[in-house]
């Protein structure tokens, strides 16, 4: 542990819908509000730890407090008619079955599983789906193990709900590292793995273990980088730091940096609240010397962190205590979007406007960028060609690699909130809108060959709005 922060161990208490009315500090809110909650945490995941109930949320704020607008259930995340529907049914107590029925019929009308992740992004090993991967981007593989389909505490927005709720055809997860190091073997384009749920630092790290060690084998030299998504620092740092087995968990971080790999913790940050304790700042401090990287992202949510002095202040935190500034992502097209999501005119001038008051170590941020069907595409900027206002937008991964880093343009939308929203500048069409059809009508993302459907496609239409950043 770091000798000059001090953290004071504690035992990890959760919370969920089954008790959330025994949660002391929610004693300030009406019995109808508490039950418009518990509506909510019939179709959105709710769990919340101690830690943060205590450390990360001031109560002297609520509703209105950041922290308690990402953790807790919000009314407003249903519409109105839903949101009476359930509470109708509470109110009268209906049995679990008739509860469970409404919300399933909720939920499915929520986008559960946007931008292909099931029909597109499922890779196939001899003739067979692999169990519990996503393969969108030829250099990137996601793991989902099964032992981490949960995290210390829930975000509201979570664009990954219908791994909490019930969904299981839905779900994704592998018990077992075994078909995802075969898949990897007979797959040398990929160098980086990357393990999520969920959150992979709720396993023990004897299980952890199980699925990090044979990527460090020989015959897997071509993965340099495994990547663990993560909320852990933020809701629970004792992961790191007091928990019984951080010593141990440190000394895998040394394993994989001292096998030559690069190891980086994806760090979930929403608001600088979550770097504010000794707890969470000890955790970073921790995690840096074991050998790791820590690189920050979170989506800019309404009600949370849709300001720029919050980012500013979030990357320059990050900064001091040694973390890398990473993404600032689009709220995505699922769950109760329509609560969180910002129109991405707005989006991008909080963007700009937390950019420039940061110096050159806080502009390694890209962002706000849509992890969108195509691809994640960034919003690069506005401006103005042949007298029309336009969003510039560059993908900086792409279904096909050849469409990284290749600029088009949309039609300047002040609504639009997401990229279906928007329309193609000047008249034409997407210029990967063809071979992405042919994607889903396949149900394959293609075979990262260099003989790309794309090049044709420029060539044949000339589409000056999808050309290289050096023209």
């Amino acid at each position: 542990m770091p000798k000059n922060i001090q953290v004071t161990p504690r035992k990890f208490r959760v919370f969920t819908e089954k008790n959330l009315e025994k949660i002391p500090q929610l004693d300030r809110f009406s019995t109808e509000q508490v039950l418009a909650m518990k509506a909510v945490a019939q179709v959105l995941p709710f769990r919340v730890n101690d830690y943060v109930i205590d450390e990360l949320i001031d109560w002297n704020r609520v509703p209105d407090d950041p922290m308690f607008q990402l953790t807790f259930p919000q009314a407003g995340m249903l519409r109105e008619g839903e949101l009476n529907s359930m509470i109708s049914l509470l109110k009268r107590g209906a049995d679990r079955e008739r509860i469970k029925s409404e919300a399933r019929r909720i939920q499915l009308t929520l986008n559960p599983h946007p931008a292909g992740q099931k029909e597109l992004n499922v890779p196939q090993f001899e003739g067979q789906q692999v169990a519990g991967m996503q393969h969108k981007y030829r250099e990137t593989v996601l793991f989902f193990p099964s032992a981490g389909q949960v995290c210390h505490t829930y975000c509201t927005y979570c664009f990954r709900w219908p791994q909490f709720v019930g969904l299981d055809d839905m779900k994704f997860a592998a018990k077992e590292a075994d078909g995802m190091v075969a898949y990897l073997k007979k797959h040398p384009e990929v160098n980086s793995v990357l393990l999520t749920g969920g959150d992979p630092m709720v396993m023990k790290t004897k299980i952890l273990r199980r699925y990090i060690e044979p990527l460090l084998t020989a015959d897997l030299d071509h993965i340099i980088s495994i990547r663990i998504g993560t909320k852990a620092l933020a809701y629970w740092p004792q992961r790191f730091v007091s928990d019984d087995d951080s010593d141990d968990l440190m000394a895998l971080f040394d394993e994989v940096h001292s096998a030559g790999r690069n190891l980086a913790l994806m760090a979930h940050y929403s608001h600088p609240v979550e770097l504010s304790t000794p707890a969470a700042q000890a955790a970073v401090e921790r995690v840096r010397n074991a050998g790791a990287t820590i690189r920050c992202q979170a989506p800019l949510i309404r009600h949370v962190n849709d300001n720029a002095d919050v980012w500013a202040s979030m990357w320059k935190r990050q900064i001091t205590l040694g973390a890398v500034p990473y993404y600032m992502f689009v709220e995505r097209d699922t769950g109760p979007r329509h609560y969180f999501e910002v129109p991405l005119a707005r989006a991008y001038n909080i963007f700009t406007d937390a950019y420039r008051r940061v110096s050159g170590l806080g502009r390694t941020c890209r962002g706000p960028s849509m992890s969108a069907t195509p691809g994640k595409v960034l919003i690069e900027g506005v401006s103005e060609i042949h007298g029309q206002k336009i969003f510039v937008l560059k993908f900086i991964q792409g279904r096909n690699p050849e469409w990284a880093n290749q600029v088009f343009f949309a039609k300047y939308d002040e609504t639009a909130r997401w990229l279906d929203d928007l329309k193609p500048a000047f008249g034409q069409t997407w210029p990967w809108q063809e071979e992405l059809q042919e994607m889903m009508q396949t149900g394959r993302s293609g075979e990262w060959n260099t003989d790309s459907h794309m090049r044709k496609r420029l060539s044949k239409h000339g589409h000056v709005e999808f050309a290289q950043m050096n023209g």
